[in-house]
């Protein structure tokens, strides 16, 4: 059985928690957006859910797929998460000016 180091584990606790409750977040604005068919509400949506799509991605690249395939993605998987997470923010900024 290999060694998993414990940073290994608390990135997966931690990606996990970002999944959950990014997901409760979208949940949420999306159930808004329903409701009230306002287009910010539509716009938070979609900026939570590329964040919490990022964070997420950014840990499946740098756990799963380095450890299958034995690559160094660690400067890739912190691209990824921090490229998705400026443009969830940049479209969370957005839905606060649509009218």
């Amino acid at each position: 059985m290999p060694h998993i180091p414990s940073s290994q584990i608390g990135i997966v606790v931690s990606k996990t928690l970002i999944l959950i409750i990014g997901g409760l977040i979208t949940y949420y604005s999306y159930q808004a957006y329903r409701r009230t068919e306002a287009p910010q509400h539509k716009w938070l949506t979609y900026g939570f859910g590329v964040v919490t799509l990022g964070a997420v991605l950014g840990g499946v690249l740098d756990i799963v797929i380095s450890r299958i395939y034995s690559v160094d993605l660690i400067y890739t998987s912190v691209f990824v998460s921090s490229g998705l997470t400026a443009i969830g923010l940049g479209i969370i900024l957005y839905s606060l000016y649509v009218r």
